[in-house]
């Protein structure tokens, strides 16, 4: 089930994850990825949770258990004793929360409102992921943690709900603040790269935006910090509360597309960029919402990310560059797959 691209080894010894491991949301790249890295790592005694009705995510290790059906979940803490929980589970179409509010705050609200009641009188390490998207954008970002909140969006909106709760009922709970994981997703085009380099493929336009810009990161170093963080003992096993957890290169969508467009090797004129405000209304679309993650890399004693793409080579230099391919370059989706949805292998950068 798992994508042989997720199962990375470690490159450096991590301190062992408390077990069991519960993983939720698994359904969405950063659930996915960190499922089938803890698969990997400690086999048996990782479970992964996805709604009752997307049954083509199965497998080994994968239970189907709605969130918001509080008594299902708290027999299945019953019987598997769960130590620690990554907890992924949200629903991010912006769209969708936008015209079914109701929806969003079920998968969004709910489901953290169940799970801190199924956690209050159980000793278990809590990772609850939240997203940059809490803020509008409209103050230039480099965001830090006590940055008051605005999302524009209903997502946004939700997902602030669930932090606020989580923070005053699980004060002992993590929250990381992530951006846009970088890695593989379940059905093959959903999550940021997933979904550009599906149009390219297809030979369909893809339309992205100038001024959204974001801090993405490698889904393998985020796995890592999730280790760190649900691990016995370490720095990490000591951080609680808020913090950001976004990778070090400001990348516009836009941008972000080029660099999938242009190692991917797709055709330069299938990629439209314009501003946000010719979006449209719905869904509302944030500006500038990069993150100052040095307060996270401080309290662990080291940077947890690299950036993405690793390379500065691969970094746009304005809006023509996806055009310029340097002889012998030969972009393709394996090379996509090598440097875009993996940290580049032999390197002990996280």
């Amino acid at each position: 089930m798992f994508c042989e691209i997720t199962n990375l080894p470690p490159p450096r010894a991590l301190p062992a994850v408390r077990l069991p491991l519960l993983v939720t949301g698994i359904a969405g790249v950063a659930g996915y990825n960190a499922l089938g890295y803890f698969r990997s790592r400690y086999k048996i005694r990782v479970t992964g949770i996805r709604r009752d009705d997307y049954w083509p995510l199965s497998g080994d290790g994968i239970e189907p258990c709605t969130m918001t059906d509080y008594d299902r979940l708290a027999r299945l803490f019953d019987q598997r004793g769960f130590a620690a929980v990554l907890s992924s589970e949200s629903s991010c179409a912006l769209k969708h929360c936008e015209l079914d509010p109701d929806m969003a705050r079920r998968v969004n609200v709910e489901t953290v409102s169940n799970l801190i009641r199924v956690l209050k009188n159980r000793d278990c390490r809590l990772a609850h992921l939240s997203i940059d998207l809490v803020y509008s954008g409209a103050r230039g970002g480099a965001h830090v943690e006590n940055d008051f909140t605005d999302p524009v969006t209903v997502y946004g909106k939700t997902m602030v709900e669930a932090e606020e709760m989580l923070l005053s009922e699980l004060p002992r709970s993590l929250i990381l603040r992530i951006s846009l994981p970088m890695g593989v997703s379940f059905n093959g085009h959903a999550g940021a790269i997933d979904w550009i380099q599906h149009r390219f493929a297809k030979n369909n336009p893809a339309t992205l935006y100038y001024d959204e810009i974001r801090t993405p990161t490698y889904c393998c170093c985020m796995n890592e910090l999730f280790e760190r963080v649900l691990s016995a003992d370490g720095p990490g096993s000591k951080l609680c509360g808020l913090y950001h957890a976004g990778g070090p290169r400001r990348l516009s969508l836009f941008e972000i597309a080029q660099i999938i467009n242009r190692v991917g090797g797709y055709d330069p004129n299938l990629l439209m960029g314009c501003p946000r405000r010719d979006a449209g209304p719905i869904p509302p679309r944030a500006g500038d919402v990069t993150m100052d993650s040095s307060r996270l890399a401080q309290d662990l004693g080291h940077p947890p990310f690299v950036p993405w793409p690793l390379e500065d080579r691969w970094t746009p230099t304005d809006r023509a560059w996806h055009y310029r391919r340097d002889r012998g370059e030969g972009g393709s989706k394996r090379l996509l797959e090598k440097i875009l949805y993996r940290r580049p292998q032999g390197l002990d950068l996280c």
